[in-house]
C-alpha cells in the first residue's frame, strides 16, 4: 500500500492499495492536476465573491434580479435537446455512494439513480475511493454485493439510469493537492468519476449525466461549463455529451435561473428544486436580519409563499428552455413497526408529490426504495414523459415573493428537536456515515445545516418562544447536555456536541458544517 503518489505535481496523501491505484491511475492524476491548474484560481476567486456578496447581505441589501442579464431572461433561446433516453425522469432516488446501496437503489424502480458524493456521503477517503469503484463496477455490469450473512446483491435487467453528484465548489479534498495547495472536492469527484466512466458509458449508448450543487451564481455556472468542455475535449468525446441538472438549492441561485441555465445550455438538462438546501441557504444568507427569523422547522412547508414562488418561478423557468424541472426529497422512510403512523407518513408523501405534479413538475426525488411505487403512481397523472409544454405563463414572480418570510412560532420543542437532530446527525457523520435515519426521516447534511443554523440565528438574534423566553446563551448550552446526555451512549456524542455548541455558539457563522467537521476525519 503507497502512502503517496505524485504526478505532474498533484500529490495524493492518503494510503493506495492496489484497487485504489486503479482509480489513481497515473493518466487520471494527470487528468485531475490539468483541470486543477486550468480551474483552481477561478474557483477561488468566485468563493471569495461569494464573502463579498455576504457582506451586502449582512448589511442589509437584498437580492434581486441582476439589470446586466436581462436580455439572457428576456431571450427565445432554448438549452440543448434532451437525449433520447432521458426524456421521462418521473421518480429519481438518491443515496450514497457505498455499494449495497448503488446496487438497491439501480433495482429500486426508479427512473434515475443519483449516487451522491456530497450531502449523503461523509468525504473519508475510503468512501470516496470505494465510491469511484463502486460506481466503475456499475457501469461495466460488474457489480455486486454479498451481506455478511451470505445474502447475494445483484443489478437487475433495467437499472435506472445513474446520474452523479460531486461534491459542491466550496469543499476541497485535503488528500490531494497541488503545489501544496488542497484541489477542489467538486474537481476531484467528477474528474475521476468522468475520465474513468464518459468513454465507456458513450460507447453503450448512454450521456455521463451530473447533478451539480450549491451554486450561488451563473458564474459558478459558467466555471462548471468550462470544466465540461475542457474535459471533452481531454477524453476525446463529443463536445455536449456530459449532461447535467443543476440544484437550485440557495437563495441566490433562484434570482438567476435563467442565467444558469444559459451558461450550461449546451450541457443543461434542468433545474431541481433542492428545498432543503435552499430552506438552510435563506437562514444562512438573512442570518444578521432580525426580519427574517424563520419559525420552527416543521411549520417552513412548501405551501408557504417564499417556497411555492421559488417553486412556481423554476417550473416556469425551465419549460421556457425546454429543460426538465426537477421536484425535491421525500426524505420520509417506511415505519414498518406501526402501521397507522407508516400510513400518516406515507400520506404525507402523497400530497406533497400531488403538489408537485400539478404545480408541473417532470419528476420528483425520494430517499427510500418503498416511496417509489408512491411516487410513480401519483406522476403518472399527467401523460407523455414529462411536462414540458406546461409553459406556467402565468406564474409572476417578484423579487419580494422569493423574500416573504414565513410567520409562526418558535417553540422549546422546536428548539429540542433541532439540537438533537444535529447532535444525531453531526454524530454518524463523524463516525462515517453522511445519511441517516432520524425519527422516521432520512436525515442528510441539508437537513442538519438548517437544523444548527436556526438555532444560531434565533440565538444570536435573541428570539423569543412562543412562551416568552429568549433564546439564550446558557438555554442553548443546556439543551444540549441534556439532549447529549440521552444519547450518551452513542458513538462520537462527546464530540458531536462539543462539535455543535461552538458552531452554535460562536459569533462567527460557518458557512458549512461539513466544512467544519471534515476536519475531524
Amino acid at each position: 500500500m503507497s502512502p503517496e503518489l505524485e504526478i505532474n505535481a498533484l500529490k495524493i496523501h492518503a494510503p493506495v492499495s492496489p484497487e485504489y491505484a486503479e482509480i489513481l491511475s497515473p493518466d487520471a492524476l494527470r487528468f485531475l492536476a490539468a483541470m486543477q491548474s486550468q480551474f483552481g484560481a477561478t474557483r477561488t476567486r468566485l468563493l471569495e465573491r461569494r464573502v463579498e456578496r455576504q457582506r451586502g447581505l449582512s448589511a442589509g441589501k437584498k437580492p434581486d434580479f441582476l439589470p446586466e442579464t436581462r436580455s439572457v431572461r428576456e431571450g427565445t433561446w432554448k438549452v440543448a435537446p434532451i437525449p433520447q433516453g432521458l426524456e421521462n425522469r418521473r421518480v429519481e432516488i438518491t443515496g450514497p455512494v457505498d455499494r449495497k446501496m448503488i446496487i438497491n437503489a439501480l433495482n429500486s424502480g426508479a427512473q434515475v439513480f443519483m449516487a451522491d458524493f456530497e450531502d449523503s456521503s461523509t468525504p473519508t477517503w475510503d468512501n470516496l475511493l470505494e465510491g469511484q469503484i463502486n460506481l466503475r463496477d456499475a457501469i461495466r455490469g460488474t457489480i455486486d454485493f454479498r451481506s455478511p450473512e451470505g445474502k447475494v446483491y445483484k443489478v437487475g435487467a433495467n437499472p435506472a439510469i445513474l446520474f452523479v453528484r460531486p461534491r459542491g465548489w466550496h469543499l476541497p479534498e485535503r488528500h490531494a493537492t497541488l503545489a501544496g495547495e488542497p484541489m477542489s472536492g467538486s474537481l476531484f469527484d467528477f474528474g475521476l468519476y468522468a475520465f474513468h466512466n464518459a468513454a465507456a458509458l458513450l460507447a453503450a449508448g448512454k450521456h455521463p449525466c451530473f447533478y451539480l450543487p450549491k451554486m450561488e451564481s451563473h458564474l459558478e455556472a459558467r466555471l462548471w461549463n468550462d470544466v465540461f468542455s475542457f474535459a471533452e475535449q481531454e477524453l476525446k468525446i463529443p463536445h455536449g455529451s456530459l449532461r447535467a441538472t443543476v440544484l437550485i438549492e440557495t437563495i441566490l441561485a433562484a434570482f438567476e435561473m435563467d442565467e444558469i441555465l444559459y451558461e450550461l445550455r449546451d450541457h443543461s438538462l434542468g433545474l431541481n428544486c433542492g428545498r432543503w438546501d435552499y430552506i438552510f441557504s435563506f437562514i444562512k444568507k438573512f442570518r444578521n436580519d432580525a426580519g427574517c427569523i424563520l419559525p420552527d422547522r416543521s411549520l417552513v412547508t412548501m405551501d408557504r409563499h417564499f417556497l411555492k414562488s421559488y417553486v412556481d418561478l423554476l417550473i416556469q423557468t425551465c419549460h421556457k428552455r425546454g429543460a426538465h424541472a426537477m421536484g425535491g426529497m421525500a426524505a420520509q422512510i417506511p415505519i414498518k413497526n406501526d402501521p397507522a403512523a407508516n400510513e400518516a407518513a406515507l400520506e404525507k408523501v402523497r400530497q406533497d408529490k400531488l403538489r408537485e405534479v400539478r404545480a408541473g413538475h417532470d419528476g420528483t426525488w425520494v430517499a427510500h426504495p418503498g416511496l417509489v411505487p408512491i411516487a410513480a403512481e401519483i406522476f403518472q397523472e399527467f401523460d407523455g414523459p414529462n411536462q414540458l409544454g406546461r409553459l406556467r405563463e402565468e406564474v409572476k414572480v417578484t423579487a419580494e415573493d422569493l423574500l416573504k418570510v414565513p410567520e409562526g412560532p418558535i417553540t422549546e420543542r422546536g428548539l429540542h428537536w433541532n439540537i438533537d437532530v444535529a447532535l444525531q446527525y453531526l454524530a454518524a457523520w463523524l463516525g462515517g456515515l453522511g445519511c441517516v435515519p432520524i425519527y422516521n426521516l432520512m436525515e442528510d447534511a441539508a437537513t442538519a445545516e438548517i437544523s444548527r443554523a436556526q438555532v444560531w440565528q434565533w440565538l444570536h438574534n435573541r428570539a423569543k418562544t412562543d412562551t416568552g423566553k429568549t433564546i439564550t446563551r446558557e438555554l442553548v448550552q443546556a439543551v444540549i447536555a441534556e439532549e447529549s446526555g440521552k444519547l450518551s451512549g452513542r458513538p462520537h456524542i462527546k464530540r458531536a456536541a462539543k462539535l455543535l455548541d461552538e458552531l452554535i455558539i460562536s459569533d462567527q457563522f460557518a458557512d458549512f458544517m461539513p466544512l467544519v467537521a471534515y476536519e475531524f476525519v
